[in-house]
């Protein structure tokens, strides 16, 4: 009994040992290749836009559900960019009469982006806003947020998109029940890695033409809430992108440029 006893214990040391001993080999794989991904990352959030621009946004519903107009308005949520005063290169401040911009560069944050939806009819019924031409980001996108004026409505904000092949996604940004101005972000998911299911953003064998394009928001009305007026403000559309693929630092220096 002793002997099996001392079989035992010898087998639960060897079997403690190995898992010690396989730990850190795990371990260190992984931080190994967080690094690598790590390093091959240039996040940086960007400006897409900012709503600034009269007549560059359409509005549109179908004419079964109600009608529609847009417009700009002064105002906004009050963000870090907009209460920044701006400064000169001398380090002194100064006043900007044509409106806020943004920290350390001069992109007017003056205006925000309002619709007004006169409804017909309860029932099911959405309406878009579409810029007059899309919108790239640069770089390989991570998030998409922008800030919205929902009035506290049960309906949905929707961003729609197209990746890298043209194709048109659309992903949920979130509901529209809060009052005031309130941030929503969305994330893009990873493409598949055989570079052509789920949203792509580059092409593995070339990195020169990477990135998405915003082609507007679509609004789902909540069937219950489909009636008299409704207001939404959107300003400051932004992004969390990549670079790296997008910069030189890719390309070998004596790399040919396939373009003849």
């Amino acid at each position: 009994m002793k002997r099996y006893a001392i079989i035992a214990v010898a087998l639960l040391s060897a079997t403690a040992a190995f898992a010690q001993s396989g730990d850190p080999v795990d371990r260190n794989t992984n931080a190994s290749q967080l690094g690598i991904d790590s390093s091959q990352q240039s996040l940086t959030e960007v400006s897409v836009d900012k709503f600034e621009q009269e007549g560059y946004w359409h509005a549109s519903i179908s004419s079964d559900s109600g009608f529609i107009s847009s417009r700009l308005f002064e105002g906004g949520p009050g963000i870090p960019s907009r209460s920044a005063t701006p400064s000169n290169p001398d380090g002194e401040t100064s006043s900007n009469l044509a409106g806020e911009t943004e920290a350390g560069l001069s992109i007017l944050n003056k205006y925000v982006l309002g619709a007004r939806v006169d409804f017909l009819r309860r029932g099911h019924a959405s309406f878009t806003l579409k810029p007059a031409h899309p919108i790239p980001i640069e770089g390989i996108t991570k998030t998409i947020s922008v800030w919205v004026a929902g009035r506290n409505y049960n309906h949905k904000l929707n961003i729609l998109i197209q990746d890298y092949f043209g194709r048109t996604f659309e992903l949920t940004m979130g509901t529209l029940n809060f009052q005031g101005w309130k941030k929503l972000e969305v994330a893009i998911p990873p493409q598949a890695a055989d570079g052509r299911n789920g949203i792509v953003q580059q092409n593995y064998h070339y990195n020169n033409d990477v990135g998405i394009q915003v082609i507007g928001f679509r609004v789902d009305c909540d069937p219950a809430e489909t009636f008299g007026t409704y207001y939404i403000y959107l300003d400051d559309l932004r992004a969390v992108t990549d670079l790296f693929p997008a910069s030189p630092a890719w390309r070998d220096s004596d790399d040919m440029a396939d373009a003849w």
